[in-house]
């Protein structure tokens, strides 16, 4: 496996993280009674953008990120962006924290396996960097800790080979291979079976720099063609137009990476294999009524006073508090990760909680101490951001 797979893991679920809670902010559909006391404004959406993204680049926490190691365990990468999605004001209940990582993972998986050469996937990264970008692009502060981790991925992928680009594909394509969670989006565009698995299509351009397939050329020791025998490939191949840009500043030319939710479409998740999620299972009606792709995506928002001096809020992904109960309670044990509520101000005992938990990151069996040491390193460094 390879040890250079962290980071582009970690940048790839945070874009697609940032995504959904944007959209989700910008299309509250609050109550007009909660609309008319101004309890919800844009600037507090933006605050919530910038407290997670700053959290997310902060300089000491992405220097241990950038570290060679392995990558952590999915109890322990479930815990970090827990804790990233409530470094602001908002808190997720579990079911809707459940749903938020289902839709994250999910679509990572998906663009992974669309890659059409394991490089690809570097692109990817710069497409979800270059939308984060462009979500603190009036904050300077906060835009310089993302320019800072655009030099980090070019210095630190691009000089690798295909091979090494090979490994780091494999290695999160291990990290995926149990992960089924049907989406609605991707069942609608028949790209996913309802078993939970993609459908890959024999089709579109092929990797730079290869060509078309349905040609087999022989040659000699000496490197003299000898014939060439041509055959149907099977598919409606292309030639690449052209290279994307793995610079700062440039095209990316592939759209894997891109924020998908904002085009308007309802979007699910379902566990497979569950029969009271079926894909045909017809909509929630008030649901439909009330909700648009947004707030059917994320749900509705509660806006809250907890007991401080911060307002906090909460975010439901669900459209009903009772859709969100249910799915807490259907949802199988083993997809399911304790979560914690974090208030905006900081808490010695909230945070012993944590690094109580912290201890129980490591899966059953052996570990070995420098992967150990590095999760708790990483995660320890989150509590003090």
């Amino acid at each position: 496996m390879s040890t250079r797979t962290l980071p582009l893991l970690f940048i790839n679920l945070g874009g697609e993280m940032l995504y959904i809670l944007d959209q989700r902010l910008r299309a509250q559909n609050i109550p007009a009674d909660k609309a008319k006391k101004a309890t919800w404004i844009e600037e507090d959406r933006k605050r919530v953008m910038n407290d997670i993204i700053t959290t997310m680049f902060n300089k000491k926490f992405l220097e241990e990120l950038f570290k060679p190691q392995e990558l952590y365990s999915k109890k322990a990468l479930r815990t970090v962006f827990d804790r990233l999605a409530h470094a602001s004001i908002m808190r997720l209940n579990q079911a809707s924290m459940d749903k938020l990582y289902d839709l994250m993972t999910m679509a990572f998986k998906y663009q992974v396996l669309l890659c059409s050469r394991p490089k690809d996937i570097v692109l990817v990264s710069f497409n979800h960097m270059d939308a984060i970008k462009d979500f603190v692009k009036d904050t300077p502060s906060i835009l310089s800790q993302v320019d800072e981790t655009y030099q980090q991925l070019i210095e630190m992928y691009t000089p690798l080979c295909n091979g090494e680009f090979q490994l780091i594909r494999q290695t999160l394509l291990i990290f995926f291979q149990d992960m089924h969670i049907r989406v609605s989006i991707f069942l609608k565009d028949k790209v996913q079976n309802s078993n939970g698995r993609f459908v890959l299509l024999t089709s579109g351009p092929v990797p730079h720099g290869t060509q078309v397939p349905g040609l087999i050329r022989t040659f000699s020791c000496t490197g003299e063609e000898l014939n060439r025998l041509q055959f149907i490939n099977g598919g409606d191949y292309t030639l690449a137009l052209r290279e994307g840009s793995f610079d700062i500043f440039g095209d990316r030319v592939t759209k894997l990476g891109t924020n998908m939710y904002s085009i308007s479409r309802p979007v699910e998740t379902h566990i497979s294999g569950t029969s009271k999620n079926s894909v045909n299972a017809a909509p929630n009606p008030l649901a439909k009524e009330e909700l648009n792709l947004l707030a059917r995506l994320m749900g509705g928002l509660d806006v809250e006073k907890p007991g401080n001096t911060e307002s906090g809020f909460r975010v439901n992904l669900f459209a009903t508090d009772e859709e969100e109960e249910e799915a807490f309670l259907s949802r199988p044990d083993e997809l399911s990760y304790g979560v914690i509520n974090i208030q905006a101000t900081k808490d010695r005992q909230t945070n012993a909680e944590l690094a109580k938990i912290m201890g129980e990151f490591t899966e059953s069996g052996p570990q070995s101490p420098s992967s150990g040491s590095k999760g708790d390193d990483l995660l320890a460094m989150m509590d003090g951001l």
